[in-house]
């Protein structure tokens, strides 16, 4: 709802002070013209919403001009009880202060809300860490965070995924948790790069500031970002036909298989399936790995090549019983 829009607009720029149409529009999901209508709507209404112009400039409101439209919803105090990653904030060495700023909100709600606000903690909780969690170490994580909070450089010493390792200084804007995973998103040499924390082998605090770009997103650009690089990635597609005996499994892929379509079984049973994997290679090894409850239909050349691998394990069993 509109009347919605324009309390979110007023809230976003008292809590950031100026924000650009773009910035407004991308975080409100509208068009920058809808933004427009929405700042010429708040000014006739009397709102001081004032527009700077020139390459700094941007939206904001007249001498730090404050709302009274503060009252949380029942939904909004919800949101803001809901249990996030504990694991991420003691990463970031914030999970004591978290704990107190809950108890905090607690001690603040409205009374008619009191007796349901301590319950959410029991009904819902996020846990970002895997099955078989494999905690990464990250020895110059603290530094990364001051020299982002400092806008101070970086020099790193980091090892890339070939194993060759680069140094470099760089602008370091945030940090982003992906899944239980770090990634520090800094400026360098004119373009915008990710660097998975744990690869991290030194990085030191310069003297040296930098200027933040005003109109950079982190949440926008990261976005971005996995989309590029999801698109970017090899893909290597197998028609099959499965066994009804392990299409749950199959239903379940792993980090090397998605499943492109399943239709409808045929009168054997079977069930045409298509899936899609990064490299040959892996396709190889997931599909010799359910042995005869997978059956290739194209290509045929990936056929013959499992077909030799499946011999060559034979033949490797039948010398060790002669031994």
């Amino acid at each position: 709802m509109r009347a919605d829009r324009l309390i979110s607009i007023l809230l976003l720029l008292q809590n950031k002070g100026k924000l650009t149409t773009k910035q407004l529009a991308q975080e409100l999901e509208v068009s920058e013209r809808t933004i427009h209508r929405d700042m010429e709507a708040l000014s006739i209404s009397g709102i001081p919403v004032i527009a700077e112009r020139g390459k700094s400039g941007g939206w904001t409101l007249l001498d730090k001009y404050k709302t009274n439209l503060t009252g949380l919803k029942h939904n909004e105090i919800m949101s803001l009880l809901i249990s996030p990653s504990l694991q991420l904030l003691t990463d970031l060495g914030l999970a004591k202060d978290w704990h107190e700023a809950r108890q905090k909100i607690l001690a603040s709600v409205p009374s008619t809300y009191e007796q349901n606000t301590n319950d959410i903690w029991n009904r819902i909780h996020v846990d970002t860490s895997t099955w078989r969690q494999s905690t990464e170490k990250i020895e110059s994580f603290k530094t990364m965070q001051q020299a982002i909070w400092d806008e101070k450089k970086l020099h790193i010493k980091y090892e890339r995924a070939d194993g060759q390792c680069v140094e470099r200084i760089v602008n370091p804007l945030g940090l982003v948790a992906k899944g239980s995973t770090w990634y520090l998103v800094a400026h360098s040499n004119g373009k915008f790069r990710n660097y998975r924390a744990s690869r991290m082998q030194s990085a030191t605090l310069t003297k040296e500031e930098f200027d933040r770009p005003n109109d950079f997103n982190l949440a926008h650009f990261w976005r971005s970002s996995t989309t590029e690089f999801i698109n970017s990635l090899p893909r290597y597609e197998v028609n099959v036909e499965v066994s009804p005996h392990i299409i749950q499994r199959i239903k379940f892929p792993g980090r090397f298989v998605q499943i492109l379509q399943v239709e409808t079984p045929l009168e054997n049973g079977w069930i045409p399936v298509i899936l899609s994997f990064d490299a040959e290679q892996e396709a190889k090894e997931y599909i010799l790995g359910f042995g005869d409850q997978i059956k290739i239909i194209h290509p045929k050349s990936l056929k013959k090549q499992i077909y030799d691998m499946a011999k060559a394990v034979v033949n490797f069993y039948e010398q060790e019983k002669t031994l």
